[in-house]
């Protein structure tokens, strides 16, 4: 893309700086196996298609389902290490020691899932002991594993991970983050796990808490429970298939980060470097521009000559590959990047599948419908229909796109908004309208129409904190930003905010039975509020004359409050006089209230001069008699 750098009720968050050292970036240069990829390499236009995906999938069953409700453990279910039992309804794994590693592996290979459980650490060595859900282990055993884990210290640097046990038998812990709720001995959590292909996200209590874009994936991986010197036990698991992904953000998610020419403000675009610094920023997907060379290799660059960005000159499509693999890309940029070259689609798809990321990939320019046709070869050679997601300003290569690939999601480009994007988008297949912030600006209404269609909204290309909280707040789903480690910083922020706060009722709160309680919290637009487990609204009121004595909850975006209904003699008179016994009734039962004659007014309402009386209230005047005379 070419724009200038432009420079709900929300703080303002602050951006953490990236610095790139020249001894940092030699290390990367050195380490990124795409950094010096032959130019030549190419995929037959013919080359097998993966397995596609449907344009739209229907909400998925799960694969595995379990309550530990029966005696054993459940059929195909392997406890390969350690001990495990099912007792009192709770799967149980134990682990005697720091050492030890007890695993129970399951399910079935799946490339898009979401595992969760409720879970409670019984007992633990010591505060650093952990449990983890497999997402990604060999039924027997083998490494590598891919695992998430969860410390009893949940909230320490490293309470939750994502880790690799790697070939050599070794740990990889490739992402650390606090627990945004402590866990601790005892305690029950629920926690979540989704993954599509190599990425990763942990949720604790609903509450997203840690990213990875290094899930390492294998043909046949299973899932797993973990335990290590520990016991922990778990319940209501279950493991589901996603459905195509949806772009759109979810309530309390932060922007999605696309690094527009991988890392650019930092290091020469385009280049595996600038892909290798994106990815170690935390950028999720990392934005190229592609387009042929004059033997119709397609490679990586953003300008139609080489003039700007290497040393050399002349347009891209009068080059051969062998020519462009030639060029200096790196050294226009800064000393340390000589020797960057330009590299091949292919090269660029290998880096990413080697070393973690995904690719939003720009078809610039004029493309003919071969010259598309031969970008889906390249990405199906390298198996990586499901890592790619492909945008242009071009509508005509979208409709190609889709013709021809329609298992990869698709974006269409614009520096002024069309008359109605939504209609745009239905007709294209569109995931999401990616407009330029000026023309967003002009109409920020659009993300409403087009999220109720399911189509996300990525605004390029933004590189300051006051747009980032601009667009957060109007809803849109990613940035598309020149800064991919800034606006990582910015969302670390993001997700330090409390999630929410229950103002009503106070937390503690004492209430009886004649009043009426007003649900009411602070959170943000589209957070479930619960109470009791149940759906509310918020403002929505509770009479409180007919529930339950004792604690009630209420949660929202992981925050738990509660209150206690109590019997009162304002209460139990409420009960009586809101009753429908004969009025003689009501008149002895509140004369033997104001009396202090509980027990005798409990024998009282289960007597035929009550008659009138719902069955239910009779039984809560009678609970609550008797709780007056047993304090």
């Amino acid at each position: 893309m070419t724009s200038p750098i432009t420079s709900r009720r929300r703080p303002v968050r602050a951006a953490t700086a990236f610095l790139v050292t020249t001894a940092a970036v030699t290390t990367l240069l050195a380490a990124s196996p795409a950094a010096t990829a032959s130019a030549t390499g190419t995929a037959s236009p013919t080359a097998p298609a993966e397995a596609t995906a449907p344009a739209a999938a229907a909400a998925t069953a799960p694969t595995v389902s379990e309550t530990f409700d029966g005696p054993g453990l459940p059929a195909g279910w392997t406890a390969a290490e350690g001990t495990w039992r099912v007792e009192n309804g709770r799967l149980i794994g134990t682990s005697t020691s720091s050492s030890q590693l007890s695993r129970i592996t399951f399910g079935t290979p799946l490339t898009d899932f979401r595992i969760e459980a409720r879970l409670r650490f019984e007992s633990a060595v010591d505060a650093a002991r952990w449990t983890a859900f497999g997402l990604d282990l060999a039924p027997s055993g083998v490494v590598p594993w891919s695992i998430a884990t969860l410390r009893n210290n949940a909230t320490a640097s490293n309470g939750l991970e994502f880790a690799q046990r790697t070939t050599a038998n070794a740990w990889n812990v490739t992402n650390t983050a606090p627990s945004p709720v402590q866990v601790g001995t005892g305690k029950e959590v629920r926690v979540a796990v989704e993954v599509r292909g190599t990425r990763g996200v942990w949720y604790v209590d609903g509450r997203e808490a840690l990213r990875t874009t290094q899930v390492q994936r294998t043909p046949q991986g299973v899932q797993a429970l973990l335990v290590n010197g520990s016991t922990v036990s778990f319940d209501d698991l279950t493991v589901t298939p996603l459905a195509r992904e949806s772009f759109v953000r979810k309530p309390g998610e932060t922007l999605r980060i696309w690094a527009h020419r991988g890392a650019s403000s930092a290091v020469p675009e385009n280049t595996a470097a600038s892909d290798e610094v994106a990815r170690r920023a935390g950028a999720e997907w990392i934005e190229n521009d592609v387009q042929p060379s004059k033997d119709g290799v397609p490679v990586i660059l953003h300008d139609t000559t080489v003039d700007r960005t290497t040393d050399g000159s002349g347009a891209v499509r009068n080059l051969t590959a062998a020519q462009l693999a030639g060029l200096d890309a790196g050294s226009w940029f800064a000393p340390a990047f000589v020797g960057q070259r330009i590299p091949t689609l292919a090269s660029q798809l290998e880096g990413l599948k080697t070393r973690g990321g995904n690719l939003l990939l720009e078809v610039k320019g004029s493309h003919t419908k071969a010259q598309v046709e031969r970008i889906v070869a390249e990405i199906r050679a390298k198996g990586m229909s499901s890592r790619v997601f492909v945008q242009s300003f071009e509508p005509q290569h979208l409709v190609w796109m889709r013709e021809l690939a329609p298992e990869l999601p698709l974006g269409l480009l614009r520096s002024t908004l069309d008359a109605d994007p939504v209609a745009i988008a239905k007709d294209l297949g569109l995931s999401a309208y990616n407009p330029s912030e000026t023309a967003f600006r002009t109409k920020p209404g659009i993300v409403a129409g087009l999220h109720a269609a399911g189509v996300a909204v990525n605004v390029w290309t933004v590189d300051n904190a006051t747009s980032w909280k601009f667009l957060e707040e109007a809803d849109v789903d990613g940035i598309i930003t020149n800064r991919p480690a800034e606006l990582a910083g910015w969302n670390a922020a993001f997700k330090q905010r409390p999630a929410a706060t229950v103002l009503s009722p106070a937390p503690g709160a004492k209430l009886d039975r004649a009043q009426t309680v007003t649900i009411a919290v602070d959170a943000a637009d589209g957070q479930e509020i619960t109470f009791d487990g149940k759906p509310v609204a918020n403002g929505q009121t509770i009479a409180l004359a007919y529930e339950t004595a004792g604690r009630h909850v209420i949660k929202v975006g992981g925050v738990e409050s509660s209150f206690e209904v109590i019997a009162t003699r304002t209460g139990l008179a409420h009960l009586i006089l809101t009753s429908e016994a004969p009025a003689h009734a009501v008149a002895t039962m509140t004369s033997m209230l104001g009396s202090g004659r509980y027990d005798a007014l409990a024998t009282y309402a289960a007597t035929p001069a009550t008659r009138g009386i719902a069955a239910d209230q009779r039984r809560l005047i009678i609970a609550e008699a008797k709780a007056l005379r047993d304090r």
